[in-house]
This record gives structure tokens, C-alpha cells and sequence, in this order.
């Protein structure tokens, strides 16, 4: 049994506490923030995250989440159908599972849930809230805390995100954002169904919304709004990307850091959408709480570890939204981390177990940032990029099969080949899952 300290309870943080906790160790996770404060936005939970937690015992219909029926894009100035991207049935045969689409609140809960529960298999992790960490010293390992107070633990885990410390402890030299080349900002916010419902001019929007997920795309001037419902389709989530002058501006000079909760009008949102079908403008006028949220994102690292100090989800490989990705890719390092720590007793074996964690994630988590940069569409244009992290075969040609790369992984089982090619005896703990993981599809008749 092994002391575990987990720094940050966000999807990585929490995901890492809940599976290693069912390794059999003990696990404390320090948050800065309080429970309260977790940003009002919604996320997708596609197949390769969902395989995972529904195995834990996650049940979406208990914590609210909405199945995914299509998702279409839209002509951004007409709002007519310009393609479908996908729908159940080829989310399914791609990944084994749906997509869901949750409430960033109601998923981060129910992660909570798995790490703390008093009744699930080994010890409930301890959540320290504000407890800030300003520092990492992967030679103890140890965190620092704010207050001065030195933690120290037999692994310690850097989950706190983009802005987290521990990479340039880990480094040895500083982990600055890189400006992105399109789509550097997003507005994001929540307008409740009822409000648009209950307003003949914006009622059309919410007609047959159930599970609908749509792109409003502006190719000419590469501006998108994704749209899609959360929280049993009682609220529709927004997030609008597109490019602004004054935010690379302000990325050059290192003067903006990423921020869920800077607040904006929604009038300035109304005017970045200039050209949109008036008709969706008028949906858009109705958001009350407009958040903006600057888009940086980082070269893949070429290292995760240094001791017994590793990193996790956003402070590993921070994700652009482009493809949704983000917080899966987070779940999965967290899932992997349990995994890998299986069996380990003594902090002897920790520095081994934490070489198997980066093999196992890091060429594939480099590849999803890679494409996530650029989005589907523009994979082709990335893949002398890309071969440092996957065979020229492997690399996807169009949207449809970064889509496959992407939910067609099986985390659980690509992680188990790895430790048992390490130890042909290894075997998962008891009680690790509670029910089977639904896989990936076999290809072929």
C-alpha cells in the first residue's frame, strides 16, 4: 500500500483517486478551490471515457447526463443541414458505447462519488479543498503548499491543470502556453430550454433538441458555435470559437493565462457572431452568464517524470476543444494510473510503475493534442508531426477516422497488455470494476 498524493480535483485528479484507491492505496487529493466553484459548462463523455466510468458503477441516467442521438453541422448564416458527422449507431460501431453529453458539474460529482464513496472497494480518498500548491520537489517527492506546509507521499501526482508547476519541476525549465494559430477563444455559457421555449421568436431552436449536437460552422471566417443539451435536456450549452486579434496579441507578449471565469456581455458575443443567421443571434441574446475562456495549448512534453513525481490530464497534455477530447483523455490517464500501480507495495517498484504510466499514455495523448490542435478536418496537414507519435498507417486521413483514432480505445485493455507484458502474472485488483468494460468493436464480418 502506497501514500499517494493527488494534486487537483478535476477530471484527472478525481479519475486518479478513484482508481487508485481501487489498487488498494491510500490516496489525498489537494484542490484549491472549494466544490462549489466547478465551472458552469457542459462536456462530452464520449466512448473511450465512457467505458470506464460506466464500469465503476456510474449510472448517466442518475447523474443527469444526455445521450447523444446525432450530431449535424450547420450553415452558420441559414442554419441549414450541411452534413451529418455522426450518429449513434456509427458512434457505436466506432466505440463500442454512445456519446454522452453532461453538465460539467453533474460529471465532475459523479467522479467524486467513485473516489470518496464509503461503501466502494478499498480506502475512499480524502479531498484537502483550499489547499493551493505553489510547488513540487520531485526529489522527496513532496507539494508545497501555500501556507508553507511541505506534503510528502510515496508518488505524488500533478493533476492541477495547465498552469500547474509541476512540468517545470519536472523539466527544469518553464512550460509556457503556445498562441494557437485559429480558434484562440472561446465563449462559453448555458441558456436554460425553458427561456427559449417560452419566446416565439427562439422556440424553433428547442424544437426536437433532445441529444442534438450541432456545429453552426463559419468556413470563411473559421468561426464555429457548438451547441448541445446537458442535465436531461432541460439546458443547452454554447461554446463559440473563433479567432481574435487582441488575444494573440496578449498570448505574445505572455500576458493573458487561461480562465474559465473571466466574465464578458453577451453583447460582445452577439457582435464576434456578425453574419450568423439573425434568427440564432436572437438565441444567443438570451445567455445571462457569458464566460470567456482563452484557448492556449502546449507541444507534447518529452517528459512526464522525474522521481516520483508525475503528471496527469491538462498539466501532461493540455487538449483544444476541437474535438472533444479533453477530459477523456484526462479520465484515461487517470484510469491508468490505477491500473499500472496495481500490486505496487513499496516505493522501491514506484519509479518503475511511473516509466510503464508515460509508455502506456504518452504517444497516444501527443497524437490526440496534435489533431486537436488542428481539428479533424485538417489532419492531413499535421502528420510529419504526428509520426513521432503513431506508424504512417495509423495516421487519420479525414474527420471520420480522427474520430475513430479517438473513440475506438479500449484505455483498460491497451494498459493491461502493457503490465502483463511486464509480468505475465499481473492481474487486475478485485473489485477494481464493478461491472464488465464494454470494449472496442472488432473489425470485420
Amino acid at each position: 500500500m502506497l501514500n499517494i498524493i493527488i494534486v487537483g480535483a478535476g477530471i484527472a485528479g478525481l479519475s486518479a483517486a478513484a482508481s487508485l484507491r481501487r489498487a488498494g492505496h491510500v490516496v489525498h487529493v489537494y484542490e484549491k478551490s472549494s466544490t462549489k466553484t466547478e465551472t458552469g459548462a457542459a462536456i462530452f463523455v464520449p466512448p473511450n471515457a465512457a467505458r470506464v466510468l460506466l464500469a465503476w458503477g456510474v449510472d448517466p441516467v442518475r447523474w443527469r447526463w444526455v445521450l447523444n442521438s446525432r450530431s449535424d453541422r450547420l450553415d452558420a448564416s441559414s442554419l441549414r443541414p450541411v452534413f451529418r458527422l455522426s450518429d449513434q449507431e456509427s458512434t457505436m460501431s466506432m466505440g463500442g458505447l454512445p456519446m454522452w453529453m453532461a453538465h460539467r458539474v453533474d460529471l465532475h460529482s459523479a467522479l467524486k462519488w467513485v473516489a470518496t464513496r464509503e461503501d466502494g472497494p478499498g480506502t475512499p480518498a480524502v479531498l484537502h479543498f483550499h489547499a493551493a500548491v505553489k510547488g513540487y520537489d520531485p526529489s522527496k517527492p513532496s507539494i508545497i503548499l501555500d501556507n508553507g506546509e511541505e506534503v510528502r507521499g510515496h508518488v505524488v501526482i500533478a493533476a492541477d491543470g495547465v498552469h500547474s508547476a509541476g512540468p517545470g519541476a519536472i523539466l527544469g525549465y518553464p512550460n509556457r502556453p503556445v498562441p494557437t494559430a485559429r480558434g484562440n477563444c472561446c465563449y462559453r455559457f448555458l441558456i436554460p430550454v425553458h427561456r427559449l421555449q417560452d419566446d416565439p421568436e427562439t422556440s424553433f431552436f428547442v424544437e426536437n433538441h433532445h441529444g442534438w449536437s450541432r456545429i453552426l460552422h463559419d468556413e470563411d471566417r473559421d468561426r464555429k458555435v457548438v451547441v448541445y443539451p446537458c442535465r436531461d435536456n432541460t439546458i443547452l450549452n454554447f461554446a463559440c470559437i473563433l479567432h481574435e486579434d487582441e488575444e494573440a496579441k496578449a498570448q505574445r507578449d505572455d500576458t493573458r493565462r487561461e480562465n474559465w471565469h473571466e466574465a464578458v456581455h453577451v453583447d460582445r458575443v452577439s457582435e464576434r457572431l456578425g453574419g450568423f443567421d439573425d434568427r440564432f443571434l436572437k438565441v444567443v441574446a438570451k445567455a445571462t452568464d457569458v464566460r470567456r475562456w482563452p484557448l492556449l495549448h502546449r507541444q507534447p512534453l518529452p517528459a512526464w517524470n522525474k522521481g516520483r513525481t508525475t503528471l496527469a490530464g491538462d498539466a501532461a497534455h493540455p487538449i483544444l476543444p476541437h474535438l472533444g477530447q479533453g477530459g477523456a483523455q484526462a479520465l484515461e490517464d487517470g484510469v491508468a494510473l490505477g491500473i499500472v500501480f496495481t500490486g505496487a507495495s513499496s516505493p522501491d517498484e514506484v519509479e518503475d510503475r511511473l516509466a510503464l504510466y508515460f509508455g502506456s499514455r504518452h504517444r497516444r495523448t501527443s497524437a490526440v493534442q496534435i489533431l486537436s490542435n488542428v481539428g479533424g478536418d485538417h489532419a492531413s496537414g499535421v502528420g510529419e508531426e504526428l509520426l513521432q507519435y503513431m506508424s504512417q498507417d495509423e495516421i487519420p486521413e479525414d474527420l471520420p477516422s480522427t474520430f475513430r483514432y479517438c473513440l475506438a480505445f479500449d484505455v483498460v485493455q491497451a494498459t493491461v497488455d502493457i503490465m502483463t507484458k511486464h509480468d505475465p502474472q499481473f492481474r487486475l485488483a478485485d473489485g477494481f470494476f464493478e461491472k464488465p468494460v464494454i470494449g472496442v468493436p472488432k473489425a470485420g464480418p
